[in-house]
């Protein structure tokens, strides 16, 4: 562990010198227009949600407006987010619930948050971070896991393991900004299909980037794997890109 916590403390002095501006992607002015981006950005790009959102929240600037909108009505203003259907109905369901059960005001607890139709511990984790400024726990999105799997600061593919896993190595006051670190990381340099490992400022301490640098003939494979694959073994690097490992692949869940 002490290795782990060093290393972990190490990419994140070197992460914050490559990205100083990381923050959430999603544009929001207060914690409601938050869990409703959030919720929507599902299975779609924050850039697209917050094309959405822009005319989303002129049209219904609050829970209540939310909470009384017309489900087909919705449907079409959130179409272009995907899963149109399912995301309508949970924003109007999550705004009377707020409505109904909270006075109108988003709830600050991980409890309460997670209560609410269509919000899972991810997107209550977004919310309370980045709205309320409380680190509750670190968001795992598919960048997350990929990223913190390369280099070996989890083993782990289940987001709440890998969750447990990065809040074990990284001091609690650094959990919402860490994950904007990984974040701009993974979709700046370590890229799923092709990460350019000669520009990262951590291969040297990315145990898949050296498992890369040794097996030249396929690159692409063993760099597209977690720590598990890429710690260096017995196995040769074709046994080891069959291990079971988090690929990191799935788009964004609300949860």
């Amino acid at each position: 562990m002490p290795d782990l916590e060093a290393r972990a403390a190490e990419v994140n002095a070197r992460l914050k010198k490559r990205y100083p501006d990381a923050k959430c992607a999603l544009d929001f002015t207060n914690a409601f227009e938050l869990l409703i981006a959030t919720i929507l950005s599902a299975q779609s790009t924050d850039a697209r949600v917050n094309i959405v959102t822009k005319s989303l929240f002129r049209k219904y600037p609050g829970p209540k407006e939310f909470a009384n909108a017309d489900i087909v009505a919705m449907e079409t203003d959130v179409k272009q987010t995907g899963f149109f259907r399912n995301k309508a109905k949970a924003v109007i369901n999550c705004s009377k619930a707020i409505m109904e059960k909270h006075g109108g005001e988003v709830p600050r607890t991980m409890d309460e948050l997670t209560a609410l139709p269509g919000v899972g511990r991810k997107t209550a984790n977004v919310v309370l971070g980045n709205a309320f400024s409380i680190n509750v726990g670190i968001v795992v999105d598919t960048h997350v896991g990929r990223v913190s799997g390369r280099l070996g600061l989890t083993e782990n593919a289940d987001p709440v393991k890998i969750e447990e896993d990065l809040m074990a190595l990284v001091p609690r006051k650094e959990w919402t900004i860490f994950a904007h670190r990984l974040i701009f990381h993974g979709r700046q340099t370590c890229d799923a299909r092709k990460p350019r490992c000669e520009e990262c400022v951590v291969s040297d301490l990315c145990p898949s980037a050296q498992l890369a640098t040794a097996s030249p003939a396929s690159p692409a494979s063993s760099r597209g794997r977690s720590a598990r694959s890429a710690t260096p073994s017995s196995k040769t690097p074709r046994q080891s890109r069959t291990s079971k490992s988090p690929r990191g692949r799935t788009r964004n869940t609300s949860e």
